[in-house]
């Protein structure tokens, strides 16, 4: 199958090393691949993705992720052998076999802050660096960078850099289905902007390969407790606040509504998007409350650069239409805060022509 390349030469860093990429990859290596914090679909399947291809090809791999992630993930192979660097139980393990890597592989975060205590461990590391990710504004720490804002999902180039190295042949029914699952849930279920021809060229290949896409979609979206469920009922009917005004409208949870419905990590998965679903209202964001502080989702129409706005105020970036930030000020005062700043920003939030008066 001939493939648009997602890429261009412009914008993957560090072409010019991808030979002495490949020669790093000639031999067994010693490989640890880590993702971002309280990963997604996107983050662990192309970690696990990529993690299935290269024990194909004769190397010891471990996969560590910084904290938890989402039950409805759990499904993907190589699950089980996951280090999360959160646990203590996983923590010295995850420590020594990144101090033992001849190879790490940074997935789906382009700034080493994304992956906590872990990231100056990798800083500090002597081992060949590659990064393989499609976010804004990527730090300079990488040895090898496979990058490109265009790809819809870290997935997708994943998926590309195997073509690239000759080994199509080697991505089975296992692989493709963790690669499909990022690819599948960073467009939304294909409904998003980034969903290009190239997406979809790949997840035809990805199905030809034996992704069951039908059990994946099962697995992700049709998992849920009974706990999240009534959650999501409450956060609708008591938490969603409307500001038509503002084109904007959002939820705000507190630690009390979290622990109420017993909340697990991907509880809050989605809710955002209920928000945006909204007729007129052209920005969403998700404010949970956590030990550590304000979480934030930030969701906009195509139209709308959110990832700027997180970026500028909530210390934050992303996606030009999917986002996130945080907040060390209390739950009420980051979302005033958030009201005033949606307010004083109308004009450069919202051009004259996209506005819809009602």
């Amino acid at each position: 199958m001939q493939l648009t390349k997602a890429r261009s030469a412009a914008e993957i860093i560090l072409m010019e090393a991808l030979d002495s990429f490949k020669k790093e990859l000639s031999s067994p290596k010693k490989i640890f691949i880590t993702t971002h914090v309280k990963p997604d679909a996107d983050a662990l399947g192309s970690s696990l993705g990529l993690a299935n291809y290269l024990l194909k090809k004769g190397h010891s791999v471990t996969v560590v992720t910084p904290t938890d992630y989402p039950s409805f993930l759990t499904w993907m192979k190589g699950n089980e052998t996951v280090l999360d660097f959160s646990n203590p139980n996983d923590k010295d393990l995850a420590i020594s076999r990144l101090e033992e890597a001849e190879m790490i592989f940074c997935l789906d975060f382009s700034v080493l802050g994304r992956v906590n205590e872990l990231g100056e461990l990798i800083r500090n590391s002597k081992a060949y660096v590659v990064n393989i990710d499609h976010h804004q504004d990527p730090e300079d720490f990488a040895d090898f960078r496979y990058w490109s804002t265009k790809a819809a999902a870290t997935c997708e180039l994943v998926y590309e850099l195997i073509v690239e190295l000759g080994d199509k042949d080697a991505i089975d029914k296992d692989i493709a289905e963790c690669l499909y699952s990022g690819i599948m849930t960073d467009t939304g279920g294909f409904r998003h902007p980034n969903t290009t021809k190239n997406v979809h060229l790949v997840v035809a290949d990805l199905i030809d390969k034996g992704a069951d896409c039908s059990q994946i979609s099962n697995w992700i979206y049709d998992s849920n407790s009974v706990n999240r469920l009534k959650f999501i009922g409450f956060a609708i009917t008591h938490r969603l606040i409307v500001r038509v005004d503002l084109h904007t409208a959002y939820f705000a949870i507190s630690k009390k509504d979290l622990k109420k419905y017993q909340s697990q990590t991907g509880d809050t998965e989605g809710l955002v998007n209920y928000a945006l679903s909204l007729d007129g209202i052209k920005i969403a964001a998700l404010f949970s409350e956590r030990e550590d502080g304000i979480k934030i989702s930030f969701r906009s129409s195509s139209d709308v650069a959110v990832n700027k706005f997180a970026a500028s105020y909530f210390n934050g970036g992303g996606h030009k239409n999917a986002a996130g930030g945080k907040s060390d000020l209390s739950l009420k005062e980051t979302v005033d805060l958030f009201e005033s700043l949606i307010e004083k920003c109308q004009d450069e939030l919202f051009p004259a022509e996209t506005i819809t008066v009602h």
